[in-house]
């Protein structure tokens, strides 16, 4: 049974910094590019960050870019999302996901995702 569980969520003041990690079990991820979205209230799900499991190639939505880092550690079968310089407009539900698919910017396109963790930034 495939798992994927968030963690590293919290309540944080503008400027700060966040790591979010991703478990992954239940199969192998080599090959699947991992995926982070996110989703405020009455928003739809955007693409945030993602990382080719096999060879850590990383790409960004632009509202993050520069202040967002993507990271894998194979040993530990965990993701990692570096979120630095918050800003409020950052608050939503984190989830973290897993695609063979070229379209790893399309939420729908991913086979697995986790239950999501809760990220507030303050002004």
């Amino acid at each position: 049974q495939v798992q994927l569980v968030e963690s590293g969520g919290g309540l944080v003041q503008a400027g700060d910094s966040l790591r979010l990690a991703c478990a992954a079990s239940g199969r192998t991820f080599s090959g699947y590019t991992m995926g982070w979205f996110r989703q405020a209230p009455g928003k739809e799900r955007e693409f945030v960050a993602a990382i080719n499991w096999s060879d850590a190639n990383t790409a960004y939505a632009v509202s993050v870019k520069g202040r967002s880092t993507a990271s894998r550690d194979s040993a530990k079968n965990t993701v990692y999302l570096q979120m630095n310089s918050l800003k409020p407009e950052d608050t939503a539900v984190y989830y973290c996901a897993a695609t063979r698919s070229y379209y790893y910017r399309n939420y729908q396109r991913y086979d697995y995702w986790g239950q999501g963790t809760q990220v507030t930034v303050s002004s």
